[in-house]
C-alpha cells in the first residue's frame, strides 16, 4: 500500500485524479475497502484513510520544507479544495500549523 501511495504522489497522479481514496488502493491490492481498513487497524492501529492522511502529511512536509510555495499552491497542487482544510488536518496531525512548520525550518 506504501508502494502504491508514494507512486501515485511521484507520478502527480493527484493533481489528475485528486487525493487517494481507499477505494483506490483497495482496488489496487484487489480487496476491499472494509478489508483494507480492517487489517491495517489490526496490524498498525490506523485506519486506511489515517494512512492515506499520513502521507499527505509527508507531502505537505516536504513541499513546505524544500519549495517556496504559498499553503494555497500546496492546497491546491494536493488536491486539497481550500486551503483551510490543508490547514486543519495538517494542524491536527502535527499539531502545529503549516506556517509554524516552515518557520520552524527557516526563520527568516
Amino acid at each position: 500500500m506504501e508502494l502504491i501511495l508514494n507512486k501515485y504522489f511521484e507520478a502527480g497522479k493527484i493533481q489528475e485524479f485528486g487525493q487517494p481514496t481507499v477505494k483506490f488502493l483497495a482496488e489496487k491490492l484487489h480487496i476491499t475497502p472494509h478489508y483494507l481498513s480492517d487489517m491495517l487497524k489490526e496490524h498498525t492501529g490506523q485506519t486506511a484513510q489515517q494512512h492515506i492522511h499520513n502521507a499527505l502529511i509527508e507531502q505537505i512536509k516536504a513541499l513546505l520544507t524544500m519549495t517556496n510555495m504559498s499553503i494555497s499552491e500546496i492546497a491546491y497542487q494536493l488536491g486539497f479544495d481550500y486551503p483551510q482544510s490543508l490547514n486543519k488536518l495538517f494542524k491536527k496531525k502535527t499539531a502545529v500549523s503549516p506556517t509554524s512548520f516552515r518557520k520552524s525550518f527557516n526563520p527568516n
